[in-house]
């Protein structure tokens, strides 16, 4: 069951980190795209700007100085925000050197709490100043939209082409919200997914960014599902099971305003592209109109100079056209009569590189035979002259060793006539010595020998007394013992 149970959480483990890395993913994807977005409009803007600039110097003067002090002001933020981020880093990295060949005392302990008391201080301060700078900006992205929104408004009914007796073309307005002195503002589904976010406590619903990621995971986990309640209680302990439902209760609502603003935005966008093109349709037609107009009368006028032109240019192009193949003539003829010469010339080079080649080729070939022949008269010498050496040395070793065999059984016949000398000079010395008479006796064989006689000189008795040993199996030494 434990092995089942690891098991079990290494998958979770690894199925959490798929979708962290999926998210990781899609957010760097979606920067990327937001930085080449950001990119091209600022490059369309300084083209616009560069093209502009002289009709309107004194506001795109202005404007620079505007946007100079915005890029200094965002290089300062960035600057600010890596500094803190460091400053992080660097608690993070002294908490975790304070963990390396340690012994546990109260005194280590209270430390390591001190530490993470200030880091966790560090990020909460971080997060509460990038909230409050996110807020600021959502603001001032509302008021700009409404300043835009304006703006749009005043340009369309410049655009329009005003004619004597005629109306403005008025198209229907994407409904908007009123506010009290009756301008137009944001769309409702915006004002009203605002509105939530402010009464609800911001993009989390009051929760904090850990908190509320957990949710997302789990929730995703388990596609919205009831069963992610038992779960997200594992992640979320400071939870209870109804602050669980409330959230889940906000985020569906939340899910629901988000997607009313993105129906909202885009029925917006299209109904101005409607508007638009409808516009662009009008100017094109009275442009057309006009044109037509301008081109009905001048169009007996140019007739006729027209068609003069056209005969002269007919007559222009016919002459262009004949010289032009007079000269393309000429210049194939040159052409042709240069490449004939550079072949020939190719020819003879080439001609004369082979006929070098082949000169070379048998003067190595030569060359080649005469230096083999030397070596194989060299070569057939030396093993002449080694066939020769190893003869004489075979018939000088033979030679010694038939005299070294010669001489060893010499010497072994000396020492066998020197052995056989002194043998018998021995015997005749012990003849002189000794000076035996033996006379035979066949009768002795069968006399008892005086070991027998002993051994029977006394008997003692035949049994009928008590018993003073018994006699055993005879064991071998090499047995004994085991």
């Amino acid at each position: 069951m434990q092995v089942k149970g690891h098991h079990t959480a290494l998958k979770m483990q690894s199925s959490d980190e798929r979708v962290v890395l999926a998210k990781t993913a899609d957010f760097l994807q979606k920067a990327e795209h937001l930085r080449k977005l950001a990119d091209k409009h600022a490059k369309e803007r300084k083209w616009n700007n560069c093209s502009r600039k002289n009709d309107l110097k004194d506001c795109f003067c202005s404007l620079e100085e505007l946007e100079n002090k915005f890029n200094s002001e965002l290089k300062i933020e960035v600057i600010r925000v890596r500094q803190q981020l460091q400053k992080i880093r660097n608690s993070v990295y002294r908490f975790q050197g304070q963990l390396i060949d340690v012994k546990p005392s109260p005194d280590l302990i209270e430390k390591l709490k001190d530490i993470m008391s200030e880091i966790e201080s560090s990020i909460n301060t971080f997060k509460e100043e990038q909230h409050q700078s996110f807020e600021e900006l959502l603001k001032e992205e509302r008021t700009c939209w409404q300043e835009i929104w304006a703006f749009e408004k005043k340009i369309d009914a410049w655009s329009l082409t005003v004619k004597k007796g005629a109306e403005f073309y008025i198209t229907p307005k994407v409904r908007l919200c009123m506010d009290k002195k009756g301008k137009e503002v944001l769309p409702a589904e915006v004002m009203a997914l605002e509105a939530f976010l402010q009464q609800t406590g911001g993009k989390l619903g009051g929760w904090d960014q850990y908190d509320h990621q957990s949710f997302l995971k789990v929730w995703t986990k388990h596609h919205g599902k009831p069963s992610y309640r038992t779960e997200a209680k594992f992640y979320l302990p400071s939870k209870t099971e109804e602050d669980i439902r409330l959230h889940e209760d906000w985020y569906l609502e939340l899910c629901r305003l988000q997607e009313r603003k993105k129906e909202a935005i885009q029925k917006w966008r299209a109904e101005r592209l409607r508007e638009k093109e409808a516009r662009l349709q009008d100017q094109e037609s009275e442009a057309e109109r006009r044109e037509h107009e301008a081109a009905a009368a001048e169009a007996q006028r140019l007739k006729q100079e027209e068609e003069r032109r056209e005969a002269a240019a007919r007559l222009e192009t016919w002459r262009s056209q004949r010289k032009q193949q007079q000269e393309q003539e000429e210049e194939q003829r040159l052409r042709e009569e240069i490449l004939q010469r550079k072949q020939l010339k190719e020819e003879r080079r080439r001609q004369l590189e082979v006929k070098l080649a082949i000169e070379a080729h048998i003067r190595q070939k030569k060359e080649e035979e005469e230096l083999r022949l030397l070596e194989q008269e060299a070569q057939e010498r030396a093993e002449m002259e080694e066939r020769q050496r190893l003869a004489a040395e075979g018939i000088r070793r033979f030679q010694e060793r038939d005299l070294h065999k010669l001489e060893t059984k010499l010497q072994e016949k000396q020492a066998k006539e020197e052995e056989e000398l002194e043998r018998v000079k021995k015997q005749a010395k012990l003849k002189e010595k000794v000076e035996s008479h033996i006379t035979r006796d066949p009768s002795r064989l069968c006399k008892p020998t005086k070991g027998w006689k002993e051994h029977t000189k006394e008997i003692g008795p035949t049994g009928g007394g008590p018993v003073y040993q018994m006699f055993h199996r005879a064991v071998p030494a090499w047995r004994q013992g085991l």
